[in-house]
């Protein structure tokens, strides 16, 4: 049953380029909103959002040196949805994409779905879609498979050396507190162990990291796997491994498929 108040919560994101990729629709959300929250760790990102909106909270100052993140995360939406439960329009506008790894834009409307209140997602541009215009990447030439990195050491995955392999958030790669910010190494070299199952050791890969603004260029390093120990890492680059092999053609399909549209 859904609550008769007007309570409501919209999820945007404003960009990568800090002024020049929030779309017409997250800013229209900003600014018809009574209260926007944001979690942002420069002032100039907080001054921006808060010339279209009055009523702009930051909720940088939930994270708190070595308190893990799903704690801070749980802290987040539960100050969202409390607005939203006092009858206001929220709008939580966060850093590139809301539903690309940001866990409290999900959270967030989940819990204000499951007490009744309408909650829905607007979508921005990520750091997927500059990566992919920064690289020329095509999804369609010989595909994509993309994992956090901590993820893919984690879980058993079936990787197509034939496709490209992106690595989200190799900077902390292997972290199980979710309070790092830095690489550790001894992490990194178990991550390198999985890495040279599949690919050549001098095979050569991408270090990116999506430009913020204008003015600045994007990181496109390019380096052998075997020299990513050594390599200056943030929690915010992405490793990009292209194919080491050639796609296999599945020759029986092929001919099942010719006899249909021939």
């Amino acid at each position: 049953m859904t609550n008769t108040t007007e309570g409501s919560l919209v999820c945007v994101g404003t960009g990568i380029q800090i002024g020049a990729q929030l779309t017409p629709v997250a800013r229209r959300c900003i600014e018809e909103a009574d209260v926007v929250f944001m979690s942002v760790s420069t002032h100039i990102m907080e001054e921006w959002v808060s010339s279209m909106n009055s009523d702009v909270r930051n909720l940088q100052s939930y994270y708190e040196k070595g308190l893990p993140r799903n704690k801070t995360y749980k802290s987040m939406v539960d100050v969202v949805v409390h607005e939203v439960e006092c009858g206001k329009k929220v709008c939580l506008a966060l850093y590139g994409h809301p539903g690309m790894f940001a866990i409290v834009a999900h959270k967030a409307i989940e819990k204000t779905r499951e007490i009744g209140f309408k909650a829905r997602m607007e979508p921005g541009i990520s750091a997927e879609d500059c990566l992919i215009a920064d690289l020329g990447l095509d999804p369609g030439t010989c595909g994509i498979q993309q994992f956090e990195a901590t993820q893919f050491m984690l879980y058993q995955r079936l990787i197509d050396p034939s496709a490209y392999l992106l690595l989200w958030q190799i900077g902390v790669a292997g972290d199980l507190t979710l309070t790092s910010r830095t690489p550790n190494k001894k992490s990194l070299s178990i991550l390198l162990e999985l890495l040279f199952e599949i690919y050549p050791e001098s095979h050569q890969v991408v270090l990116y990291e999506a430009r913020t603004t204008p003015l600045t260029q994007s990181r496109v390093e390019y380096l052998s796997l075997n020299e990513l120990s050594k390599a200056q890492l943030h929690d915010y680059t992405t490793l990009v491994i292209p194919p080491c092999e050639v796609m296999k053609k599945n020759t029986d399909i092929e001919k099942r498929l010719k006899l249909i549209f021939t």
